[in-house]
């Protein structure tokens, strides 16, 4: 007789430091870098969250016996920094009424607008998507044991905004610009499927750059040492400080991370001689690359396009990947490649007097960001062979 499997058994930790990264790390099989242990921990540990920041952690945890089944980060929010899925309207409504907004529960993966699993359950499950549903009861149930006004599960993958839905909880639909690699056997031929004013534009601001005397060099996590590290921390605090946003990640984060993820990290530095005068940090994952922060202190002519964008084409077309996600917002990435695409997140309210209104908020949002998105689908710089 084949022995049963142990139930599932629900644990919330406010730290991952208890948690065995080889066994977090397979629930995903270690090819999401921002699902990493070593990613979300590190922002534990490096102060990158807390009362400073408002993320406090409250990782939902699934085991059968001893063994990790499945995990969800999960965090209450005391603001809304960092998330990328903008609630201001829904705090002002809570507020108009005399009712607390915060704190919220989020699922996340706290300052990444990165599009990934976020209801983890290990490869060998029988029931994954059982399981998942598991991990979002218990972060429902969490959310109101602590008074919080929603649970909202962030840029998760589509059959986990499926399963959100299946749950009763509502959908949000958003769009950021997403680049595909068509199989290119270099950049040439990237530009060979755009159009002919497009294509000239690229080569117009490629070039550009080279005449300024700039050349590239690409580090990863396992090439990279301390000294770029601290150089590319100063590019990044100065790009927040000029935007007047809060640099919440540390030099001590991004030099252990980089030496643990090691490939996963990629650091695009643009140089003049032996000067590095802007870079771009990216990550991979298993068939698609992210970009995340950018700095420099030489502002040239389209250095800022070339460092985050045509950089990261080229690495994509040379490694193989598939996507590359420079980040959220942007239309001007579109007559360079980059193409609107949709991207969701579900959301339980847990305040019934607002369960209508909200639901109503989404359905009307929906309608307005599908055709926003199909209104800038119109500019796609790539050819009409039809």
């Amino acid at each position: 007789m084949i022995p049963s499997e142990p139930e599932l058994r629900i644990e919330i930790r406010d730290s991952l430091a208890d948690v065995d990264p080889e066994a977090w790390d397979a629930l995903t099989g270690g090819t999401e870098p921002f699902l990493r242990h070593a990613f979300l921990e590190g922002l534990e540990r490096h102060d990158c969250l807390g009362r400073r920041y408002g993320w406090f952690p409250q990782h939902v945890l699934a085991f059968r016996g001893d063994r990790l089944a499945g995990a969800a980060p999960c965090y209450a929010k005391t603001n809304n920094y960092g998330e990328f899925v903008f609630d201001w309207a829904w705090q002002a409504a809570w507020e108009r009424h005399g009712q607390p907004y915060y704190p919220k529960l989020v699922i996340s993966v706290p300052y990444t607008p990165a599009t990934g699993p976020r209801l983890l359950a290990h490869p060998d499950e029988p029931d994954r998507s059982g399981l998942q549903r598991r991990l979002l009861d218990a972060a429902i149930a969490r959310g109101e044991q602590l008074g919080a006004s929603g649970l909202h599960v962030l840029f998760p993958p589509e059959t986990e905004l499926g399963l959100g839905e299946a749950a009763g909880l509502f959908r949000r639909v958003g769009c950021q610009y997403h680049w595909q690699n068509a199989d290119y056997a270099d950049f040439d031929a990237f530009l060979g499927a755009l159009t002919s004013k497009k294509r000239k534009n690229i080569r117009r601001e490629r070039r550009r750059v080279a005449e300024q005397g700039v050349a590239f060099r690409t580090l990863t996590g396992a090439t990279a040492d301390p000294a770029d590290w601290a150089r590319f921390h100063r590019f990044y605090e100065d790009t927040f400080e000029k935007h007047m946003g809060v640099p919440t990640l540390s030099q001590a984060f991004f030099i252990e991370t980089a030496k643990t993820l090691g490939p996963q990290v990629v650091l695009f530095e643009a140089r003049t001689g032996d000067r590095t005068i802007a870079a771009a940090l990216c990550y991979r994952g298993r068939d698609t690359l992210y970009g995340r922060f950018w700095g420099c202190v030489e502002d040239l002519p389209d250095l800022h396009f070339e460092t985050c964008y045509y950089q990261g084409i080229e690495f994509c077309i040379r490694e193989g990947l598939a996507r590359f996600e420079p980040g959220a917002q942007g239309e001007h990435k579109i007559p360079r490649g980059f193409l609107p695409t949709r991207t969701g997140s579900v959301h339980a309210v847990l305040s019934p007097d607002f369960r209508a209104s909200v639901q109503d908020f989404c359905r009307r949002e929906a309608d307005m960001m599908e055709a926003q998105c199909a209104a800038l689908m119109e500019h796609s710089p790539y050819r009409d062979d039809d």
